[in-house]
C-alpha cells in the first residue's frame, strides 16, 4: 500500500493511485486553496484529531444524480404539512458545529475537528461551503453542509434533533439543487441512509467524467 506524503505545494497524486480504501495522502493543510483543488479532483478530508489530515477518493462512489431524487410517501407528506421551514447558508457554522457535536448511534467521537470547522466556515465566506437549515419555529432542528463547485454538491454531513428534521433539509435542497441544473450529489461513502434518497455506488472513471462535466 503506497500512501503518498504532501508537501507545501500545492498538488495531490493522481486520486486513481488511492488504495483499496480509497486512502490517497496524508499532510498538507486545511487552506482554502488546498480544499477547492482537492475537491475538484474528487479527494476530501477526513480524519481524527489525532491523526495527521488524510485525503481520501473512495472507489467505488456513492453518489446522487439530482434527476434521481427519491422521496418517501411519508417524507413528502411531512414536508407537505410544512413542520419544519428550510433555509440555505442561514446559520452554516451553527450547522457545522452541530454536526461536529451530535451523538451518533455506533459513533465515538468526530472526524469534524476544531481546525476542520475553522477551515469550512473559511470556505464559507469564500463562497464554497453551504448550509441548509431545518427550523422549527426558531430553533434548529436539523440541517446539512457540503461543498458546491459548479454545478457539483458534495455533501459532508447532516445532522437531526428532531424526527425527519435532516431528511427534509436534505430532500428540499437536493430537490433545488435538481431545479438548478446540478448535475451531481456527491455521497462520498456508501451508506443505506443516502440510497434510499436514490444514491447509487459508479466507478471512480465514471465518477470522474461526471465531476469534469459538473465543474467545467
Amino acid at each position: 500500500m503506497t500512501v503518498y506524503k504532501l508537501t507545501k505545494e500545492l498538488v495531490f497524486p493522481p486520486p486513481e493511485l488511492a488504495d483499496d480504501d480509497g486512502l490517497l495522502a496524508v499532510g498538507g493543510d486545511l487552506s482554502v486553496d488546498r480544499l477547492v483543488l482537492a475537491y475538484s479532483m474528487g479527494i476530501f478530508p477526513w480524519y481524527s484529531g489525532k491523526s495527521p489530515i488524510l485525503w481520501w477518493s473512495p472507489a467505488p462512489r456513492l453518489v446522487l444524480f439530482p434527476k434521481e431524487l427519491k422521496i418517501s410517501r411519508s417524507l413528502r407528506q411531512t414536508i407537505k404539512k410544512g413542520i419544519y421551514r428550510v433555509t440555505t447558508n442561514a446559520a452554516f457554522e451553527d450547522i457545522i458545529r452541530n454536526c461536529a457535536t451530535i451523538t451518533r448511534t455506533g459513533e465515538k467521537g468526530t472526524w469534524i475537528t476544531d481546525d476542520m470547522i475553522q477551515a469550512y466556515i473559511r470556505l464559507h465566506k469564500a463562497g464554497y461551503a453551504h448550509s441548509a437549515e431545518a427550523w422549527d419555529g426558531d430553533e434548529l432542528a436539523g440541517g446539512l453542509y457540503g461543498i458546491i463547485m459548479g454545478k457539483a454538491f458534495f455533501g459532508e454531513s447532516m445532522f437531526a434533533k428532531k424526527s425527519d428534521a435532516s431528511k427534509v433539509a436534505f430532500a428540499t435542497y437536493a430537490t433545488t439543487l435538481a431545479e438548478k441544473g446540478f448535475e451531481l450529489i456527491d455521497c462520498q461513502i456508501t451508506t443505506a441512509h443516502m440510497e434510499r434518497f436514490g444514491a447509487r455506488e459508479i466507478s471512480r472513471t465514471e465518477f470522474m467524467k461526471h465531476l469534469d462535466n459538473a465543474i467545467h
